[in-house]
């Protein structure tokens, strides 16, 4: 049998979501008896004849149905567009109608992490129209309790609706103390929930 294992699967073009990820990766790996499994998803073209490698050069793997639908939880990420998520990621979402058929979802633990490039760039939008198709499929969201000192103390990304990260003006990629904090807090309790939900069934 397979180990538990949380999902972290993000899209990041700067950097900041993919070290969310690597955070959050950081808060599964305090809790025995789960693991990290990290994923992203192949960019969009707009050009329809273009398709990415199987394995990308660098970086996570791509994410397979089977990481999702085998997964004990899931923590989805995006760099934000407009107050929403990415398209890739979103058009990866829009493959899974099989796996929502199948109610492979259903009662999962799942958060989101998300990154901007200003403080007022959508995080929360984007990180609330995230939750959207993961309640379609049945999935339990989880948030950033206001219990976490840095919830209170951050001056940068961290909201009660998920780990984020503000990039600014210098387009920096790396993630304060408390974002970093709040992203691994974010990942252990994940992970805790997970298992829970798991020796409940």
């Amino acid at each position: 049998m397979n180990n538990p294992y949380v999902l972290i699967l993000y899209y990041s073009r700067t950097l900041g979501t993919q070290n969310l990820a690597l955070q959050m990766a950081r808060g599964v790996d305090q809790v025995a008896g789960i693991e990290p499994r990290i994923r992203t998803v192949p960019p969009v073209s707009a050009v329809t004849e273009r398709t990415a490698a199987s394995v990308p050069d660098d970086g996570a793997v791509f994410c397979s149905k089977e990481d999702l639908s085998g997964c004990s939880a899931l923590a989805l990420g995006s760099a934000t567009r407009f107050g929403n998520m990415a398209a890739p990621l979103k058009y990866f979402l829009d493959t899974t109608a099989d796996l929502w058929a199948g109610h492979h979802l259903v009662g999962k633990p799942a958060s989101l992490f998300c990154s901007t490039g200003s403080l007022h760039g959508g995080q929360e939008s984007t990180l609330l129209t995230m939750m959207v198709p993961l309640l379609h499929h049945g999935m339990l969201i989880q948030g950033l309790p206001y219990n976490l000192p840095e919830l209170h103390s951050t001056q940068g990304g961290g909201t009660p609706y998920g780990a984020s990260h503000v990039r600014g003006q210098q387009s920096e990629s790396l993630l304060s103390d408390d974002e970093a904090k709040l992203a691994q807090a974010a990942g252990k309790q994940l992970a805790e929930l997970a298992l829970k939900l798991d020796q409940g069934s």
